[in-house]
């Protein structure tokens, strides 16, 4: 026999739906700006399509945050802290070209996105519905009473601060801010440009192992592990080195700006995060 209590649909708040909404909005002026910008563009060039690709599949991530809004979950701010700055940096090093001024509906689209993405961080951190709604942890398997089932469970590791989580999903993002330029790099091969095979090679291979590094250290990190916060430290440092100066060396100033830009986005904030979440902790019992 099912209680009345069992079959009752909870209402989400306002604020959830409305942020749903924004972030499905959001998704589709993606692809409608990028879409402008290549519309727009002088020249439809190899480097442009990838970049282009790439800020499309922002769409996706958005609809995955939209699951993680709707399933209450508390990753769902740094994640989306992340992806409005990195989609921001994204589109933007698009809608400016190498030579001339930007076409008009390459900048109003920009501009719409850019205030539909602060609206998103906006709602996130600021609304207090929202923030009383985003806190489920994820469904794993359960053995209680002989039973095995699968719900809702917290993390057996010490609760973790939200800078904590921004700085880690920060972190993953090294890896594929590393392997676009890459990509765009390997058209220089295709152009003759043989010596710089090794170079984007490199580059490939640092940014997976990067991948490896990261998914490394934040375990660690997650399970408060002071040297793993000095150890993504290092890891940030260490992609900025060999990130930059490839950008520079195999892109030109342009490459920098609009590959590095993003990078140098993503890698401030897993800092600040950082140095936030060691502000916030309490300090050690007095001996």
């Amino acid at each position: 026999m099912r209680t009345a209590a069992e079959t009752t649909e909870v209402r989400r708040p306002s604020a959830v739906r409305a942020l749903t909404t924004l972030l499905a909005v959001t998704a589709a002026a993606t692809v409608v700006v990028e879409l402008l910008n290549w519309w727009y563009a002088p020249e439809q060039e190899f480097g442009l399509a990838v970049r282009t690709g790439w800020a499309m599949l922002r769409s996706l991530a958005f609809l995955v945050l939209i699951g993680h809004v709707n399933r209450g979950r508390t990753v769902a701010r740094p994640f989306g802290l992340i992806l409005a700055v990195t989609t921001i940096f994204a589109v933007g090093r698009l809608v400016v070209p190498r030579q001339g001024v930007p076409p008009l509906p390459g900048l109003l689209g920009f501009a719409l996105l850019t205030a539909l993405c602060v609206s998103v961080v906006a709602l996130l951190y600021r609304s207090e519905a929202v923030g009383a709604h985003l806190v489920r942890h994820r469904k794993t398997l359960v053995v209680s009473g002989g039973t095995i089932s699968w719900r809702e469970a917290a993390p057996k590791r010490p609760p973790v601060t939200g800078w904590l989580l921004t700085s880690r999903v920060a972190a993953f993002t090294y890896s594929p801010l590393m392997l676009v330029p890459a990509l765009v790099a390997g058209g220089a091969i295709l152009d003759g440009r043989l010596a710089a095979a090794p170079a984007v090679v490199f580059w490939f291979l640092a940014g997976i192992a990067v991948s490896y590094a990261v998914l490394f250290c934040t375990a660690f990190l997650m399970r408060g592990r002071r040297w793993a916060r000095t150890l993504l430290v290092a890891i940030t440092l260490g992609v900025l080195a060999v990130d930059l100066p490839l950008c520079w060396w195999l892109l030109g100033v342009d490459g920098l700006v609009r590959d590095g830009g993003p990078l140098v986005a993503a890698a401030v904030l897993a800092l600040y995060g950082l140095w936030r979440a060691t502000r916030a902790e309490p300090p050690p019992p007095p001996t």
